[in-house]
């Protein structure tokens, strides 16, 4: 399928001191008609990333209201999360929001960094948050040595599913350190404690570096998934099918959505959300920058691919 670009949407003004800038890995819950509240990463001066959102009608692609504070903080000094928090998935559950989220560390040598997942919950439609643990909920392993980030998880019949990012090298180049991670799959009973066998999703192809942030639909049997790919020249969109969750076929040539010609997401198109709101496919997604630029809105053009 085809997206049409619907603009940038929404980018912090530096007013407040927690949002100085970027907009970061948006995550949209579905309130009233198109309107939903987004949530994303925003940094601070010493680039400590926080959790706030905006409410917005993608119908207009308008921003109607935008926290004030936000909903979550970096953790204790120490923790997992004391560096930064991210949003990565928002599960709906027995009346309760759980959100999946990114906790950050910074390495010993930069860009080198580390990541896991944690787990918080929101008893009032995601106003506010709690952590269920000061522990991650998935951390690094056998399977995933270096990092786990990005979770996508959904309720699928008796069982929780997640498609992560894993991290398994890095790498000495001369331009610098490079990273390689792709995506794995863990499942849950009840959405807290995962296990994982080291079942590779979406692997790499010859030259690739990153396949990042998946974002997974199941539609008519059919699981879709979007995500971020990374051939060392900034991300781009990709695209792949499954009939189980389990085996995916890649095609990135169906993901229909490239940078523009110039501006906010003229280098770079990462970090894909899409869903159904009041009946319309939308994306949300980051342009250049990893979220500096702020977040964008897309619709699709034709149908297809989930269209």
């Amino acid at each position: 399928m085809r997206w049409r670009k619907q603009g940038l949407l929404y980018a912090p003004s530096g007013e407040r001191p927690w949002a100085r800038s970027h907009a970061s890995l948006p995550v949209a819950l579905p309130l009233e008609g198109d309107v939903c509240r987004v949530f994303f990463a925003s940094r601070d001066e010493q680039n400590r990333s926080s959790i706030g959102w905006v409410e917005a009608d993608l119908a207009t692609g308008t921003v109607l209201r935008e926290a004030e504070a936000p909903v979550m903080e970096p953790g204790p000094l120490g923790h997992f999360d004391d560096h930064g928090v991210y949003p990565a998935s928002v599960v709906e559950h027995e009346g309760a929001l759980y959100l999946y989220y990114i906790g950050w560390n910074p390495g010993p040598t930069p860009p080198l960094f580390y990541s896991t997942i944690g787990l918080a919950v929101s008893e009032d439609g995601g106003l506010t948050f709690r952590r269920v643990s000061r522990a991650p909920v998935l951390a690094r392993s056998e399977h995933d040595p270096c990092l786990v980030t990005s979770p996508f998880v959904m309720k699928d019949g008796g069982r929780w599913r997640m498609w992560y990012v894993s991290g398994f090298r890095w790498e000495r180049a001369a331009d610098g350190l490079h990273s390689y991670y792709h995506l794995k799959y863990a499942e849950s009973d009840d959405g807290v404690a995962w296990r994982r066998d080291g079942h590779v999703a979406i692997g790499l192809k010859p030259g690739e570096r990153n396949v990042a942030r998946p974002c997974v639909r199941l539609e008519d049997g059919v699981y879709r998934m979007w995500y971020s790919s990374n051939w060392g020249e900034g991300y781009r969109i990709g695209y792949a099918e499954s009939g189980d969750g389990m085996d995916w076929t890649r095609r990135d040539d169906e993901a229909g959505i490239e940078p523009s010609d110039g501006g906010w997401d003229g280098e770079a198109l990462a970090y894909p959300w899409v869903g159904m709101v009041n009946g319309v496919r939308r994306m949300l997604y980051n342009g250049n920058g990893f979220g500096r630029t702020g977040l964008g809105l897309a619709t699709p053009e034709t149908a297809g691919a989930g269209g």
